[in-house]
C-alpha cells in the first residue's frame, strides 16, 4: 500500500510539472485552475523541490521502495524534479535576458545606492468620488533627501480583471525595493467593476497622480518625474495612463492638472479589449468586457473597445516603455503584448523595451521569487536611467537592441525615426 501511495503521488506531482509547462488555454472548466496550479508551481518551485524530496525520503523511509512499483514511483519523481530545476533556472535567466534587453543602457552605478530603511503610509485618501473615498498606500524612504534634492515617484497600479484586487496585493516587492533605493512609490486603489463602468478606472487615477503632484512637496516628490507600473488589468491601466497623459476626455474636475509620465512598465497587460488575433477566448468578451466592464456591447460600439485598447492608442508622444511579459501567460497572451510593443515601437519618439520571460505565468511578480527579484532590478535599472537622463536633460532616443525572440515573435528594435534618434 505505502508503495502505491507514493506512485500516485509522483503522478500527481508530475501531473503539475507538465501543467506548468503546458498550462491549459482554451478549456472552459480546466481553464482557470490550470491557471492557478502553473502558477503556483512555476513561481514556488523552490517549495515544491524541497517538499517533494521529503516526502519521498518519509516513503523511502517507510519502505516503499521494497517493491518495484515503489522504484517506478522513485524515477517518475526524479524525472519531476528535473523538470522543476528547468524552470529554477529559467527563473533565474530572467537576468541575463533583462540584461540583453537593456544593454543599451547599460549602467552598472544604478544599484550602488544604499539601502536605506522605509517607510510605508496606509490608506491615504485621494478621491472622493460615488459615494466612497478611493485610497493609496506610500513607500518611501525613511531618511529624508538630501538638501536641495527631490525623489522620482512611480504609481503603482494593481489589477484583478477590472473587477478585484486591492493595493496591499500587488506591486509590493517592486515598491519596497525601489523606496530602499530613494524611489517614493504610490499604490492606489481604484473603483472596480461591476460597480464602476469603463472608463471610471482611468479616471480614477488620473486623479491619483494629479493628488502625488499636489502634494509632491509633503513627500519629497519631483512632480516632473514619474513613473507608471502596474500588472495583468493594472498594466492595461498603466500603459492607457502613459498614451493618454493630458487627455481632458478623461480629466474632469482636474482640467489643468499635469497627467503626464516620464517612464512607463506595463506588466503582463492587456492590451487588446476587441480579441481582434483571437488570442483570448470568447468568454473574455462576453463574460467580463461587454456586461461587467465596459457595459456595452462590441457589436453595436465597437470604437469605444478599440479606444479602451492600447494597441489603438499608440502613438509618437508616449514616454519611454518598458514592456514586461511572461511566455506561459494564459490570462493575458504573449502574442497581443509583442504585437502592442511592436506597433508602439514603429511609432514611438521614445524607446520601446520589451522583456519576454521564459517560463513565466501571469502575475508572476506577485510572489518575491527568483524571477521576481531579478525583475524588479531590471525594472529599477531602467527607471534610474531614465531618471539620470532626465536629471542631465538628454533626450531619451536611444535604440532598443536585437533581441533573440521565439518563433512568432516580432523584435523592437528601435523608434521609428531612426534619422532623428541616430543624431
Amino acid at each position: 500500500m505505502i508503495s502505491w501511495i507514493f506512485l500516485a503521488l509522483s503522478v500527481v506531482v508530475s501531473l503539475f510539472t507538465l501543467n506548468a509547462y503546458v498550462p491549459v488555454r482554451r478549456n472552459k472548466l480546466l481553464f482557470l485552475p490550470s491557471f492557478f496550479a502553473s502558477w503556483l508551481t512555476i513561481e514556488l518551485v523552490w517549495w515544491h523541490l524541497i517538499w517533494e524530496v521529503a516526502a519521498a525520503g518519509m516513503f523511502i523511509w517507510l519502505d516503499a521502495l521494497d517493491r518495484p512499483v515503489g522504484w517506478i514511483a522513485l524515477g517518475l519523481l526524479v524525472i519531476n524534479w528535473l523538470a522543476l530545476l528547468r524552470i529554477l533556472l529559467s527563473g533565474r535567466a530572467a537576468r541575463l535576458l533583462a540584461d540583453k534587453v537593456l544593454e543599451p543602457i547599460a549602467d552598472e552605478t544604478y544599484d550602488l545606492v544604499h539601502r536605506g530603511k522605509i517607510s510605508r503610509d496606509k490608506d491615504i485618501g485621494f478621491r472622493r468620488v460615488a459615494g466612497r473615498t478611493l485610497r493609496l498606500d506610500v513607500f518611501r524612504p525613511s531618511a529624508p533627501p538630501p538638501p536641495g534634492t527631490r525623489r522620482p515617484a512611480v504609481l503603482q497600479i494593481h489589477g484583478g480583471g477590472w473587477v478585484i484586487g486591492d493595493k496591499r496585493e500587488q506591486g509590493i516587492p517592486l515598491l519596497k525595493h525601489l523606496a530602499s533605493r530613494g524611489w517614493v512609490g504610490f499604490n492606489a486603489n481604484y473603483r472596480l467593476s461591476p460597480g464602476a463602468t469603463w472608463p471610471d478606472p482611468l479616471v480614477d487615477l488620473k486623479h491619483a497622480v494629479a493628488w502625488i503632484r499636489e502634494h509632491a512637496d509633503e513627500y519629497d516628490v519631483d512632480r516632473d518625474f514619474i513613473a507608471v507600473t502596474g500588472g495583468s488589468a493594472g498594466g492595461h491601466l498603466a500603459a492607457m495612463m502613459a498614451l493618454t497623459e493630458n487627455d481632458l476626455e478623461y480629466q474632469a474636475g482636474i482640467e489643468d492638472a499635469d497627467t503626464s509620465f516620464q517612464a512607463a512598465v506595463p506588466f503582463y497587460g492587456v492590451y487588446d479589449f476587441t480579441n481582434r488575433n483571437d488570442t483570448m477566448p470568447d468568454e473574455f468578451i462576453s463574460w467580463v468586457l461587454e456586461p461587467i466592464v465596459m457595459k456595452r456591447f462590441i457589436a453595436d460600439e465597437p470604437d469605444e473597445f478599440a479606444k479602451a485598447s492600447p494597441i489603438d492608442r499608440v502613438h509618437p508622444d508616449v514616454p519611454p516603455f518598458f514592456v514586461i511579459h511572461g511566455d506561459r501567460d494564459t490570462l493575458a497572451p504573449v502574442e497581443d503584448a509583442r504585437e502592442f510593443a511592436r506597433k508602439l515601437g514603429e511609432v514611438s519618439k521614445a524607446p520601446v523595451f520589451y522583456l519576454e520571460l521564459h517560463g513565466a505565468q501571469h502575475a508572476f511578480d506577485v510572489f518575491t521569487s527568483i524571477r521576481t527579484r531579478r525583475v524588479v532590478k531590471a525594472v529599477h535599472r531602467f527607471l534610474a536611467v531614465q531618471h539620470a537622463r532626465y536629471l542631465q536633460g538628454i533626450p531619451e532616443q536611444v535604440a532598443a537592441p536585437e533581441v533573440e525572440m521565439p518563433e512568432g515573435a516580432v523584435r523592437v528594435d528601435e523608434p521609428a525615426d531612426v534619422e532623428r534618434a541616430a543624431s
